[in-house]
């Protein structure tokens, strides 16, 4: 956690913009510093107050609200030495953020685990409880409600929570609003001399006065009417006063400022400030407005840096570069984008930003696999702009666009729909993230993806994509160790995959409900489970698959101490790799025979059973196996009274492990040493390969 400003999107949250200094609000500050050592209500009826203070920043979006909570947080952030925290609780578009999502988000600042798949509640309790005995000063800025803010509520009252929203969070007891107006006048004034030359106001000051008496002293509308006048330095204050005085009632103050802004920027700036409206979430760099404009990306950085420097857009980093829409001109720029765009161009603006999604995360995903000819010729495919020149590259820009990214998600299946470009973009942020992060440490984005897909699946009736997202969820539960839970959704799925008749997802579906009865300690169950997906497998002629599943039984059996039937399948297994020519599973699937027969008491037939693997596993080229079977064998011939063999094998699998290690060491360090999780959320069924 960093006490200077560090929130749980990982973005640097400053004080006021960039280079401006925090104005006015002396008032405001005074009236919330003394609110801190009010007596609340449970102070004076003698009770010890049980829960953190609440103060609460109320006004409309670009009315200051955030710069007054953050320049409060900064003048008391000392009296609370475990730090502070913060969380954005709606999106610049206007979406409330889930609990969940900031739950998760403060507890991964703190720290602490969270565990994937949690529910709502349980992540808030464990955030509450986490603060239980720290002195934390919590700002939660743009509260959609008051049940955002209830959830996150500390329960300790050495804790300070900030709020900003719209107006009042009723429901929360003892809570006074600071509710804002415009900024004074002399506040107003100094704000826009910090956009432009002081003497362009101190030669007429009575037309700065006009200015900010016609703007309200909106701070927003300040802002844009400084960026104008910057990037027009041969108009008067005066000129722009009375540009504004021409349609006094045309909207409120920042409306009809916007709209003299774009009216003044060039068409190509002024329809890709309009297409940002379309950004996911608001997050833009050049990628984002170069795919929505149809431009070249340094074009679409040009107009993004001008943009920023009228105020239209907040820069967020500069390397790489990344903005964001001021929450309070989003709808404003959605209602410019509706009436001067036809729709037909605006779905073509979104297509064109989510196929470039797509392309940048193969992109992503492709610079982890460059080991594969195929795939390196597929990056020199792609246009320069599109690449990463290293996987740390590639890691870093997906972090980067985390939000977004998921935003974009979102985005796609709004609409109820689960189009080829929705599933593609699913599929490819599932994949781009397993590589990068590993399954394990991306679960609780996997789970947000895998449930909109689910959400759409189950709201337009598709068995068929509702069983792939179950299968997919269940998955996560499983490799994060909620197997009943997971057992629960594998069943479902199977329903789905027998309603959509579907057979992979059905035998998928069999095979992981025995996957979780064995993992819960059912080998009765589990056997009979994976005996239906055998049954099923056969009867579509799979034959690689049936080997498997033979071997799956057996093992299944051999936990619940039949030998006998365990024998039966083992061998049935080594039989159906003989007839796949699978000579690598044939030789484990002896290894495993062999293993269960000494379990069974019969070392004669495993010392057998035994030197038949060794030879398969030559045949093979598996040193590892070799050198496992030789030690069973030493095993084996030790058990049999004959420790002479029993020590040559030992020493032959030594030679074996250390010629192994030799030419691992020449070959420098395995590709595959640091390569995640491969157990990757199953993709077929819902998305379609790429």
């Amino acid at each position: 956690m960093d006490a200077g400003g560090a929130s749980p999107t990982g973005k640097d949250r400053p004080v006021t913009p960039t280079g401006r200094q925090f104005l006015g609000r002396t008032r405001e500050l005074k009236e919330l510093r003394a609110d801190i050592q009010r007596a609340g209500l449970d102070t004076i009826s003698g009770r010890k107050a049980p829960r953190a203070r609440v103060l609460l920043v109320a006004g409309r979006p670009g009315s200051g609200r955030t710069a007054l909570a953050e320049e409060l947080v900064r003048q008391v952030a000392d009296r609370y030495p475990d730090g502070v925290l913060r969380a954005r609780l709606t999106e610049p578009d206007g979406t409330p953020v889930p609990v969940e999502r900031a739950a998760r988000d403060l507890l991964t600042v703190l720290g602490l685990p969270t565990p994937p798949g949690a529910a709502e509640d349980d992540l808030a309790a464990a955030f509450r409880a986490a603060l239980a005995d720290r002195r934390t000063l919590l700002l939660l800025d743009d509260a959609a409600g008051a049940e955002q803010v209830d959830a996150l509520l500390p329960d300790n009252a050495d804790c300070l929570l900030v709020a900003v929203a719209r107006g009042p969070l009723t429901g929360i007891a003892d809570v006074r609003p600071c509710t804002l107006g415009g900024l004074d006048t002399k506040a107003s004034v100094d704000l826009l001399t910090q956009c432009i030359d002081a003497v362009r106001v101190t030669v007429d000051p009575r037309a700065a006065e006009s200015l900010v008496e016609r703007l309200q002293g909106h701070p927003a509308a300040l802002t844009l009417a400084g960026g104008w006048l910057a990037a027009h330095p041969q108009a008067a204050v005066a000129d722009l006063a009375k540009q504004l005085h021409a349609d006094p009632d045309e909207g409120t103050p920042l409306e009809r400022v916007l709209l003299l802004v774009h009216a003044a920027l060039p068409a190509t700036a002024a329809r890709t400030l309009r297409l940002l409206a379309l950004a996911p979430a608001g997050d833009v760099d050049p990628h984002t407005a170069s795919a929505l404009a149809g431009c070249s990306v340094e074009s679409a950085r040009g107009v993004l840096d001008d943009l920023a420097g009228l105020g239209l857009l907040h820069a967020v980093s500069a390397a790489p570069p990344h903005y964001e829409v001021p929450a309070c001109l989003h709808p404003l720029l959605r209602a410019l984008a509706r009436a001067q765009d036809r729709p037909a161009e605006l779905q073509l603006a979104r297509a064109r930003m989510l196929e470039r999604s797509v392309r940048l995360l193969q992109s992503c995903r492709a610079i982890t696999e460059t080991d594969s000819p195929e795939t390196r010729e597929k990056l020199k495919a792609l246009p320069p702009a599109l690449r990463f020149a290293t996987p740390r590259d590639a890691e870093d820009w997906l972090r980067a666009r985390r939000g977004a990214l998921l935003a974009s998600a979102r985005l796609a299946v709004a609409d109820g729909e689960l189009d080829t470009l929705a599933r593609r973009l699913m599929s490819q942020l599932v994949r781009a993230m397993v590589a990068h992060f590993g399954t394990r440490a991306a679960a609780g984005d996997l789970y947000g993806i895998h449930g909109l897909v689910l959400d759409v699946a189950e709201r337009r009736g598709l068995p068929r994509e509702r069983a792939a997202a179950l299968l997919n969820l269940a998955d996560l539960d499983a490799r994060t160790g909620r197997t009943a839970e997971a057992l629960v959704r594998y069943r479902a799925a199977l329903d789905a995959g027998r309603q959509a008749d579907d057979p992979y997802a059905t035998g998928r579906a069999m095979e992981s409900v025995g996957s979780a009865h064995q993992e819960l300690g059912d080998h009765d169950r589990a056997a009979d489970w994976f005996g239906r997906a055998l049954a099923q497998r056969l009867a579509r002629g799979e034959h690689a698959e049936a080997a498997r599943l033979y071997g799956r039984i057996a093992t299944a059996h051999t936990y619940a101490g039949r030998y006998g039937d365990a024998l039966r399948h083992w061998r049935a297994a080594v039989a159906a790799h003989r007839r796949t020519g699978d000579v690598g599973a044939h030789a484990r699937a002896l290894s495993e025979l062999a293993r269960v027969q000494e379990y069974a008491g019969r070392p004669a037939e495993s010392l057998r059973t035994c030197q038949e693997a060794v030879e398969w596993a030559r045949r093979a080229d598996d040193v590892r196996l070799q050198a496992a079977l030789q030690l069973r064998l030493a095993d084996t011939l030790d058990r049999l009274g004959d420790p002479t063999a029993a020590r040559l094998h030992r020493g032959a699998a030594e030679r074996m492990l250390g010629e192994r290690d030799r030419d691992a060491d020449d070959g420098g360090r395995d590709a595959h040493a640091s390569e995640p999780d491969t157990g990757a959320c199953e993709i077929r069924g819902a998305f379609a390969e790429d």
